[in-house]
């Protein structure tokens, strides 16, 4: 069975302890959220999980091991040959640009492009 790109996401609405009574959302994964809100159906066409602000962030560290925990990532499935940018954690590959993210859900998912 193959298996698909997986994308991890901060959870919207987190909290930092750094800054008490205070909710957040990650910058870099707005723009994806508003990608992902604008074409539900082909969210089915990736793995999505969104995780808590704190770490250890264990779908991250599942997926890329303890020293790749930065959100928004990109992992590559075995569905599509991963781009030659990508960076690799043992046998994985991966993204962590915003903008490369997103370009690579127009590409690989049929999602809508970034106008440039």
């Amino acid at each position: 069975m193959s298996q698909r790109d997986l994308l991890i996401l901060l959870e919207p609405g987190f909290s930092d302890p750094k800054h008490p009574g205070e909710v957040f959302i990650c910058p870099d994964g707005a723009p994806i959220e508003g990608l992902l809100a604008s074409d539900p159906a082909r969210n089915a066409r990736l793995d999505i999980r969104r995780v808590p602000f704190t770490r250890p962030r264990k779908a991250a560290v599942e997926a890329l091991g303890e020293e790749h925990q930065s959100l928004p990532v990109l992992v590559f499935g075995d569905a599509y040959p991963a781009p030659s940018d990508a960076k690799s954690a043992g046998d994985k590959r991966f993204v962590t640009d915003t903008r490369r993210i997103l370009a690579l859900l127009a590409e690989r998912h049929g999602f809508p492009k970034v106008h440039d």
